[in-house]
């Protein structure tokens, strides 16, 4: 199951690795809002196409819908807003640091809501050393400057705090749900409020006037970024923690490098293997845990059971 837990936490990145880079140039003609729209409302759609065609329907009690709207507001709603703001005023590598303290947010909140998820020295080692690797994979880039106003850095840290109370609400109160139906269910529930927001906010926007770029990026964005990535989100929330998804933000621009590395034929510098190997060894430490010494049985209860059973 932990070999499986990898392999999921790596598809996730590779899903949401890019989404900087879309979203950096799909707000260059899509204003903040109207992109958050069109993304979750894109992921919905395909997501509930999706339950269409299977056996699963989405909830019909008050009690899981009031649980799905406070979700997908702190995991969806609300930090993709503060995403796509932030972004127009603060560099991607930037934003990645930023989007770094999920987890750190996410250890720390976890301790106090939720029940089987303690700090412990290796969680806190583990982030920190993950955090560390984090900032020498970007190092290159921030001695070619980098932009990034107050407004937008303390946007970006914001939903960073977001994501960290979703993925603790989402661990907490959804996770019963199979990983099609919830991720389904939020995206419809912020999709509701969020779509004629936005057209309330940009009521002259003209979606045929966007370009092939920018329309590209928010297809992607919708598609793969949302739909398909909150399945593995949710799936890998129903079989970790909400601390260990967290660490996704960690990988997500190991993913990055790759692709500039590949597609933009980018150098690959001793500082980017060594914040890589980092990451990795930040996050493999955070699910080591203190092994216990059980303690011997008391002989007496042991044998009281054995004689009821005789």
């Amino acid at each position: 199951m932990k070999i499986k837990n990898i392999y999921l936490l790596l598809l996730l990145a590779s899903f949401w690795g890019p989404s900087f880079l879309f979203i950096k140039i799909a707000v260059e003609e899509i204003p903040p809002v109207m992109l958050a729209a069109l993304r979750i409302g894109l992921g919905a759609l395909v997501l509930n196409v999706w339950l269409l065609l299977t056996k699963y329907r989405l909830p019909t009690d008050v009690s899981s819908w009031k649980k799905i709207f406070v979700a997908g507001f702190f995991a969806q709603g609300l930090p993709f807003i503060l995403m796509n703001w932030g972004e127009q005023f603060v560099d991607s590598s930037l934003a990645s640091v930023l989007n770094g303290l999920v987890p750190i947010f996410t250890i720390l909140l976890a301790h106090v809501m939720v029940a089987d998820e303690r700090l412990s020295q290796y969680k806190v080692k583990g982030v920190l050393l993950g955090f560390t690797g984090l900032i020498i994979l970007i190092l290159p880039s921030f001695f070619d400057g980098v932009k990034g106003s107050l407004g937008g850095i303390i946007s970006i840290t914001i939903a960073a705090l977001s994501y960290s109370v979703g993925f603790i609400y989402t661990r907490k109160h959804l996770v019963s749900m199979p990983s099609i139906t919830g991720p389904a269910a939020q995206l419809s529930s912020v999709s509701t409020y969020l779509v004629p927001i936005s057209f309330i906010v940009y009521p002259n926007f003209d979606l045929t006037a966007v370009g092939s770029p920018a329309l590209v990026s928010t297809i992607v964005l919708g598609v793969i970024g949302t739909a398909i990535a909150f399945v593995i989100y949710f799936k890998l929330l129903e079989q970790s923690s909400a601390g260990y998804t967290s660490l996704v933000t960690y990988i997500m621009p190991i993913f990055g490098v790759i692709l500039g590395v590949v597609v933009l034929d980018e150098a690959l510098t001793p500082w980017m293997l060594l914040g890589a190997v980092l990451i990795l060894l930040g996050i493999s430490k955070t699910k080591k845990t203190r092994v216990e010494h059980p303690q011997p049985r008391c002989f007496t209860a042991d044998t009281a059971l054995y004689s009821k059973f005789r």
